[in-house]
């Protein structure tokens, strides 16, 4: 075959940095490396390749001999084949009214897995087995969703991280009353970073069930994996990622991904540097007057408020999400590749704004 150079060109600048997600990064580099590592020749499609049958083996170093991975395209898809896996068609699931599953999924886990949300208000994103016995009634009653699931995640939607003791309390809690526990593990890679402990200490360790692991905000181009940690808490696992359209045929390219990142400790490497990127963000805004930050910055997001218009000003400089724009409460991430020169420049805009 004859090569040739592509017709694609770029279409941005890549020296424009934002602080809206870490899903606006581009891919790290270790990654790309590993993409063209696993191309050329032929392997069998849907997930019978050698990639994903390696990253198995990788999956069991992180969380257990029986760990398996079922990659997926998406951390949508991941929740929903998770939770659909762990609930009957007449079950429910528990989560804080902030989870990803609640707020950010477009209805997902209800219309597309069939299942209830029984959402609890926290005022921390984190969930405790009083909050959890709020929701967690009526298990005869045919006139409600039976509760079967405990979901939580790993930091929170707020930025909060769940210590191991706390997430163990949970599993405790919701396995003496028949329930299984889901842990989203969008940044995973944040939370043991910054609790510094192997993120089986943890999942697998402490009675997670099922997680759904997140590569695309920690460097992937794409790709996360439900990871079955217990197998008795699932069932139908192949057919229902089938079912929901997250097989993957050319499955080794999601499955390399997440080896890259895994396999050694490019995962840690890239949450250590986003957490520290947040603190710095969060340290040089502190000092501004009428910046509040409103939660603990634990991970790789930094939560705050600011006057209404100036954060309207901000934005126009650097792309950001309000959180609460009545309030004017805003949501500010870093990423991998986010440099202290990013964040220094940020802070210095919101000293501007906030001098107007």
């Amino acid at each position: 075959m004859t090569s040739r150079t592509t017709a694609a060109r770029a279409h941005h600048d890549p020296a424009v940095r934002g602080f809206a997600s870490d899903n606006y990064a581009g891919a790290h580099p270790e990654v790309l490396a590993a993409l063209a590592v696993a191309n050329g020749g032929h392997q069998i499609a849907y997930g019978e390749d050698e990639y994903t049958d390696h990253l198995q083996r990788v999956m069991h170093s992180h969380f257990g001999p029986t760990a398996e991975a079922f990659p997926v395209f998406n951390g949508t898809g991941a929740n929903v084949v998770a939770l659909q896996s762990m609930t009957d068609r007449w079950g429910a699931v528990i989560c804080a009214d902030s989870a990803h599953i609640n707020v950010d999924e477009g209805g997902a886990p209800e219309r597309v897995g069939g299942l209830k949300l029984l959402t609890v208000p926290t005022p921390d994103g984190k969930l405790t087995p009083e909050l959890v016995d709020r929701q967690a009634w009526g298990y005869d009653d045919e006139h409600r969703a039976m509760p079967q699931v405990v979901s939580i995640a790993q930091n929170t939607e707020l930025g909060t991280v769940y210590t191991p003791a706390e997430i163990r309390a949970l599993c405790e809690h919701a396995h003496e009353r028949g329930m299984k526990v889901h842990l989203d593990g969008a940044r995973i890679s944040n939370a043991a970073a910054f609790l510094d402990v192997p993120m089986r200490t943890f999942t697998n360790t402490v009675g997670v069930d099922v997680l759904s692991y997140g590569g695309t905000k920690n460097g992937a181009i794409f790709g996360e994996a439900v990871v079955v940690i217990d197998p008795d808490a699932v069932r139908a696992m192949k057919r229902l990622r089938k079912l929901s359209m997250q097989l993957s045929s050319k499955m080794r390219f999601v499955s390399v991904q997440l080896e890259a990142l895994l396999a050694g400790d490019l995962w840690l490497r890239n949450a250590r540097h986003s957490n520290a990127m947040a603190q710095r963000l969060a340290d040089g805004v502190r000092a501004i007057d009428g910046v509040e930050i409103l939660h603990p910055v634990q991970a790789n997001a930094v939560f705050a408020r600011l006057p209404r218009e100036a954060g309207l000003r901000l934005q126009k400089r650097f792309r950001f999400y309000f959180w609460d724009e009545t309030a004017g409460d805003v949501r500010w991430m870093c990423a991998f590749d986010t440099t202290e020169d990013d964040v220094d420049a940020f802070v210095q805009a919101v000293k501007e704004e906030m001098a107007r």
